[in-house]
This record gives structure tokens, C-alpha cells and sequence, in this order.
């Protein structure tokens, strides 16, 4: 879908829905993400390469590539999916909780709100050859934020969360983009070691 005369992102369902057909189907969708590097953050580069198709199959994800208008280069992706939430009414304000009343289910007795969520599960520039230049963090985030309007137009939902690692640089971007903190969380990982996430939540 074009965005503006610089983006437009695909949906990376439309190459599978196309099959095996060499040029633009499943085989084209491997040599375009092959091109993707991403060393300052390698989970990011990992998940696009190992796991993105796999998880849009099974529907627990959908990954939609970014691209410039000029020259059709990846230059990132962003990852969304549905994911059920739980907050805390302690970890945020009275204005907050009359809104996610609205949405939620109120658990009195333990002061939580559990409702269902849209999750950006990933975000990543593409590095190859400098292409992470041609984009900002900022426009990454934006257009994700399109594909998450779009959904809450149609199926309604007020709330967009995300999870970041705890790094001031990294949580001062997602606060200048709107994003609230509510909450840690502890990742679980046979792999590497537990660690705290810092998660952060916007309203639509």
C-alpha cells in the first residue's frame, strides 16, 4: 500500500497467497528478505528471517516490509499482532482507567484491566548498504501506526502496546511517539537469560 510518495509497505500474506510462483510469490518473498541486516539489534534480524513467515501462517503475526517509493528498497518492517492485556489500575492515571473501563474487563478485586490489544511485536530498519538513512525511527513507528488505525476502524479496540529493553535512548523515542509506560515484564527464554522489559501502552 502506498503511504506517501516515500513508503509503501506490503503485507508479506500477499507472497504467500501467491504460492510458490517464483517472481512474486513464497521463493521472491525469501530473496527480499535476505537482503535485510540488522547488527545493532540481531533478534530483530532474526525473527524477519526465521520466524516471520511462519508466525503470519499460523496467524499469531502479520509483518508487513517497508519500501522507498524510489529505487523499491526494503528499508524495515514492522510486525503486528492481537494479544490479550492486563493493567494494573495502580500503574496508571484516573483518566486512564475511565478510558479502559470502556474496553476492558475490571477485575475489582485485584485493580486490574484485561482487554484485547494490538501489539507492535517488532520494529527494525534495514541496514544493508545504509538503507537504514533513507527512513527514520519516527516514520517506521507512523506507518505502523496506519496499519493499527485501519484495524480499529473496522474491528474497533482502543489500546497499542509494545515492549522495549530497558535503555533511556530506546524508551525516550517510544515516550516522544506517545507511548506510556504501565508496566515490566520478565521475558521468559530457555536461550538467553531472564531480563526486564519495559512496556509501554498508547491509546488510539
Amino acid at each position: 500500500m502506498l503511504i506517501n510518495d516515500k513508503f509503501f509497505y506490503i503485507n508479506i500474506r500477499d507472497y504467500l497467497a501467491l504460492g510458490n510462483d517464483n517472481k512474486a510469490g513464497e521463493p521472491m518473498l525469501a530473496r527480499v528478505l535476505s537482503g535485510f541486516s540488522c547488527p545493532k539489534n540481531p533478534d530483530v534480524e532474526h525473527f524477519l528471517k526465521k520466524s516471520a513467515v511462519e508466525f503470519a501462517k499460523k496467524s499469531q503475526s502479520v509483518t508487513y516490509l517497508v519500501f522507498s517509493v524510489e529505487g523499491k528498497e526494503l528499508l524495515g518492517y514492522f510486525t503486528l499482532a492481537l494479544k490479550p492485556l492486563t493493567v494494573r489500575g495502580e500503574a496508571v492515571s484516573n483518566t486512564m482507567k475511565r478510558k479502559l473501563l470502556r474496553i476492558s474487563e475490571l477485575d475489582e478485586k485485584s485493580d486490574t484491566y484485561t482487554m484485547s490489544a494490538y501489539l507492535i511485536a517488532q520494529l527494525g530498519k534495514n541496514y544493508t548498504n545504509g538503507r537504514n538513512n533513507k527512513i527514520t525511527g519516527r516514520e517506521l513507528i507512523e506507518l505502523a501506526w496506519t496499519v493499527i488505525e485501519d484495524a480499529q476502524y473496522m474491528l474497533g479496540g482502543m489500546v497499542a502496546f509494545l515492549e522495549a529493553e530497558n535503555e533511556e535512548k530506546l524508551l525516550s523515542f517510544y515516550r516522544d511517539n506517545h507511548f506510556s509506560q504501565f508496566d515490566t515484564r520478565q521475558t521468559v527464554s530457555g536461550i538467553d537469560e531472564p531480563h526486564e522489559l519495559i512496556q509501554l501502552l498508547r491509546l488510539l
